[in-house]
């Protein structure tokens, strides 16, 4: 199973994907609440993968993409929003985020896109 870290700053969100990840078997390794501290602790944590919320303070989502990705280029991230804007989105997958899942989130696709990233 993977090691997952949790980026939202959304305290009910993150409860939510916890779990779903300890259902699904998945290791949680670390949380942040804001945008700088998921750059600061992924370096940390070194995940299997990043769920990470497109809409934080201190660093939006963006950001943090680009600079995890600037330092772990192998990084597989999983964009978590609840805005329909592709731009944003498609810029984060041109950045190098793998995926994205929109808000609200079905369980089972929670598990099939962290299932295959990791592949």
């Amino acid at each position: 199973m993977a090691r997952v870290m949790i980026a939202d700053d959304s305290d009910a969100i993150r409860m939510v994907l916890q779990d779903i990840l300890s259902i699904g078997g998945h290791e949680i390794v670390a949380e942040a609440q804001n945008g700088a501290e998921a750059v600061e602790k992924y370096s940390q944590a070194n995940p299997d993968v990043l769920l990470l919320d497109l809409a934080m303070p201190k660093k939006d989502g963006l950001t943090v993409v680009k600079e995890v990705m600037a330092n772990h280029p192998d990084a597989k991230i999983i964009l978590i929003t609840a805005s329909d804007n592709q731009n944003v989105i498609n810029d984060c997958i041109k950045h190098g985020a793998k995926s994205f899942i929109s808000k609200p989130f079905d369980f089972d696709h929670v598990l099939k896109l962290i299932t295959e990233v990791t592949a």
